[in-house]
């Protein structure tokens, strides 16, 4: 059959049939060689960044020992157990060295890593800035803190990752501004922690599709408590970061409003209609307006305007404006994590085909239908302004809400407790609690302030979301089992007062832990 069709197409005087069919065939095994090259070549790449990652650890393991034979009779569980003002504290008058302190960090971040695969890569140079702070004159406000920044934070020799293949094989030439200014703070960065492959796993996507100005992504710190989170902040609004970033406003910490105790007026909602949450997180917002309310702030109830409207139209068409074709790029030659396949391959539907199922599946579930839709991209670049318009007019709204109701803070909840491993990517759309605040660009925060309870537990039986459907069935399974995990809330200010958001998050944090010390 496949040489009458070739005689068909091919005068014999010109090509032998049985000749083209060996050239076709030839190609064929040619390009199974090629992509079989491809992917070992891959292969090569993540094999080489495992080892360097492993060389790290056993090169850090190696130091700690040696640290311990000269040191043996540290308490690591007393300075791992201090909080960070009073660790501070005490490496600023003397009582406690910068290098014992950085070595009880690296020893029990090694404990946890082999538990949780947690880190990416140790940063040897941390031994090299234990020599640089001890040099300077003066101390900056993280004077001796060891800190770990996530894989996609740029430090100088070191690979930016994102968790993909293509990005392997070229260090950083030179530390972020963040880690520049840490580092002149007197802070000492020993480890790089692992992220969702591309940063699309809850939280959207940051490095790897760069130019996204619409809805714009916002690094922040972690720690134990909100006093470091606002101490993280003084040291990071200072003269260093104002030179080295010029785009950031040069407004030093405001420590008369985060020191403020003066009653809020404080907007509540335990849900925002669009998905959710399950019942520890609701119950977490409601105890918690009640403990402000008993300790003489005023609670008003708030409800954030058209939320699905939001999901769609501003958010997810924000990074689908390509129709995910910019997404798609950056796993070129590289592996997709399993928890990201279904995204991807919903990315992969030709823009028609996303259409017609979303027609199809509109009676049926309509949040999946329109994701479907949003993911289709935009037509124009007129059609792309108007978009930043939309957006523009929402955050007009939004406040303008905010202020008839003249709120200093909003209480809400946050998507958790934390997810099952492997529903995180399954999930993308479960975000809208904090989708919100990226997409009006306002200062955020979460405060632990309970764990699950087999009340909970209870609860979560019951649970069906708003219209039962297979994200609902989803987020169902992902937070099952959870109980004794961590239940959160989350802070809200309007933009530019970041220290208005801690003092609301101290306050939160104080009240929480009256409540479980009673």
């Amino acid at each position: 059959m496949i040489q009458q069709q070739l005689r068909q197409l091919l005068p014999e005087r010109e090509v032998d049939p049985s000749a083209a069919l060996a050239l076709l065939c030839g190609s064929a095994a040619a390009v199974g060689v090629w992509k079989w090259l491809g992917k070992r070549q891959i292969q090569k790449k993540i094999e080489e960044a495992r080892r360097t990652r492993d060389e790290g650890v056993k090169k850090m393991a190696k130091a700690v020992q040696q640290f311990r034979e000269q040191v043996p009779h540290v308490q690591t569980d007393a300075i791992l157990s201090l909080p960070l003002l009073e660790l501070t504290e005490r490496l600023q008058e003397g009582s406690l060295y910068p290098k014992i302190v950085l070595y009880t960090y690296l020893e029990k971040a090694l404990e946890v890593t082999q538990q949780t695969n947690c880190l990416r890569h140790f940063i040897p140079e941390c031994e090299e800035q234990l020599q640089e702070i001890q040099r300077q004159r003066e101390k900056g406000l993280l004077y001796g803190i060891p800190v770990s920044i996530k894989d996609h934070i740029g430090h100088k020799g070191h690979l930016v990752t994102c968790g993909l293949v293509q990005c392997l094989g070229t260090p950083v030439q030179e530390d972020s501004v963040l880690v520049k200014v840490l580092k002149r703070q007197g802070a000492i960065p020993f480890a790089m922690t692992n992220v969702p492959q591309s940063l699309f796993n809850l939280s959207g996507v940051g490095d790897p599709v760069s130019g996204i100005l619409a809805v714009p992504c916002a690094l922040g710190p972690m720690a134990r408590d909100v006093d470091s989170l606002a101490l993280c902040m003084k040291a990071l609004l200072c003269q260093d970061m104002f030179w080295l970033d010029p785009t950031v406003p040069p407004i030093p910490f405001n420590e008369e409003v985060y020191s403020s105790s003066a009653p809020l007026r404080v907007g509540y909602y335990d849900t925002d209609g669009y998905f959710p949450l399950p019942p520890c997180m609701r119950r977490a917002v409601q105890e918690t307006r009640g403990a402000l309310q008993a300790a003489g702030h005023q609670l008003v109830p708030f409800s954030p305007p058209r939320i699905h409207y939001v999901m769609n139209e501003l958010f997810l068409k924000t990074f689908f404006a390509d129709g995910g074709r910019a997404w798609l790029d950056v796993f070129t030659g590289g592996t997709v994590d399993p928890n990201l396949k279904s995204q991807v391959n919903c990315c992969k539907i030709p823009k028609l085909g996303k259409k017609l199922l979303a027609l199809i599946l509109k009676p049926l579930f309509p949040r999946l239908a329109d994701y479907l839709s949003a993911l289709g991209g935009m037509r124009s670049v007129k059609e792309m302004w108007n978009h930043h318009h939309q957006i523009e007019a929402y955050r007009t709204e939004f406040i303008a809400r905010w202020r008839e109701l003249r709120l200093d803070v909003v209480l809400c909840p946050v998507l958790g407790p934390a997810f099952t491993t492997g529903y995180p990517g399954k999930l993308l759309t479960a975000i809208s609690s904090t989708m919100l605040y990226n997409v009006l660009n306002f200062p955020a925060g979460v405060v632990r302030v309970s764990t699950v309870t087999e009340a909970d537990e209870e609860e979560l039986k019951l649970y069906r979301g708003c219209c039962d459907d297979p994200w609902d069935r989803t987020l169902k399974q992902a937070v099952a089992g959870a109980v004794g995990l961590p239940v959160a809330v989350q802070c809200v200010a309007l933009p530019w007062q970041e220290e208005l958001c801690l003092r609301f998050m101290k306050e939160v944090e104080t009240l929480s832990r009256e409540k479980r010390a009673a």
